[in-house]
C-alpha cells in the first residue's frame, strides 16, 4: 500500500463517505426515535404480520415481527435501507476509485510516479474498505446513542445482536464491493464498469428477494451473496452469524486480490 496515496484518495472521498455515513446515521436513529410508538401497536402489527403472505414477509425481513427493537430495526432498516445504501456507496465508489481514473487518464499521470500498479490497486481497495468501516461504524455509534436517547429502560434490547447484526451487514459490504472492485479494475469504460456492478450487485439483491417470496424460486437466493445476510434471524437469536461473516470477508478477499492481480497484469490504454 502507498500511504501518501491513500491518505490523498481519503481526502478527496472523504465527503462522500460522510454523507452516506451521516445519512446512515439519521436513518438509524430514526428508527429508534420511532420504536416507542410503535411498541405500543405491536400486538396489532403482529397479527397484521401473521394475516400476510410468508413471503412477502420474507422479502422484506419482518417475519420476526416487532416484539422487539433489534427485531423491528431488522426490517426496517437493516432489511432494505441499509443493504440499498451500501449497494450504491459500493458501486460508485469502487468505480470512482478504478475504471474512472482509467477512463479519464488520471490513472496515467499516478503511474508515472514511482508507484506500481499492485500498489495503486491495493490502495484504492484500501479506501474502499476503510469507507464501509466508517459507515458501519457511525451507523453502529448512531444506534447507542439512539438507544441511550429514545429507548433507555423502557423497552427491552439486546445490544449483543445490534451489534452482531452490524458486522454481518459489513462483512455483507467487504463481499459486494469486492466485486464491485473486481469488476472496475477489468474495464476502462467508467459507465461499463458502473453498469455491469450495478446490474450483478443490485440484481443479486433482487435475487435474494424474489427467492424469499416463493418457494418455487427459492434456489434463485443461493446465487446471491444477500442469503448468507439474514437480520431477522439475528434479532431472533437464530442462525449463525459467525459462519455467515466468515464466508462473506472470504469472498471479498477473493474478489478484492482478483481485482488486484488483474489490473496489475492489463494492458491499460494510457
Amino acid at each position: 500500500m502507498n500511504f501518501p496515496l491513500f491518505k490523498q484518495m481519503m481526502k478527496i472521498h472523504l465527503k462522500g463517505m460522510s454523507n452516506y455515513a451521516f445519512g446512515s446515521a439519521f436513518y438509524i436513529l430514526l428508527m429508534f426515535w420511532l420504536y416507542p410508538g410503535i411498541a405500543d401497536n405491536t400486538g396489532a402489527l403482529n397479527e397484521l404480520i401473521k394475516s400476510m403472505p410468508e413471503g412477502v414477509v420474507s422479502a422484506f425481513n419482518i417475519q420476526g415481527g416487532f416484539g422487539s427493537m433489534e427485531a423491528f430495526i431488522s426490517g426496517e432498516y437493516y432489511g432494505l435501507i441499509l443493504p440499498l445504501l451500501l449497494s450504491i456507496f459500493s458501486i460508485m465508489l469502487s468505480t470512482g476509485l478504478m475504471a474512472r481514473m482509467v477512463d479519464q487518464g488520471s490513472m496515467s499521470y499516478l503511474l508515472s510516479t514511482p508507484t506500481t500498479r499492485r500498489q495503486v490497486a491495493v490502495t484504492q481497495a484500501g479506501v474502499l474498505s476503510t469507507g464501509l468501516l466508517v459507515i458501519m461504524l457511525v451507523t453502529t455509534g448512531a444506534g447507542l446513542l439512539g438507544y441511550v436517547w429514545f429507548i433507555g429502560d423502557k423497552f427491552e434490547f439486546n445490544g449483543a445482536r445490534y451489534l452482531e447484526m452490524n458486522v454481518v451487514a459489513w462483512m455483507l459490504f467487504i463481499a459486494a464491493s469486492g466485486i464491485a472492485f473486481l469488476i472496475s479494475s477489468v474495464m476502462n469504460d467508467e459507465k461499463k464498469a458502473l453498469g455491469t456492478s450495478g446490474f450483478i450487485v443490485i440484481g443479486m439483491f433482487a435475487l435474494d428477494m424474489l427467492g424469499k417470496i416463493s418457494d418455487s424460486v427459492e434456489w434463485l437466493r443461493y446465487i446471491s451473496i444477500f442469503a448468507l445476510y439474514r437480520p431477522s434471524d439475528i434479532a431472533a437469536g437464530s442462525g449463525d452469524p459467525l459462519l455467515s461473516s466468515l464466508v462473506l470477508l472470504a469472498i471479498g478477499i477473493a474478489c478484492f486480490a482478483a481485482g488486484v492481480i488483474s489490473f496489475s497484469r492489463r494492458d491499460l490504454p494510457l
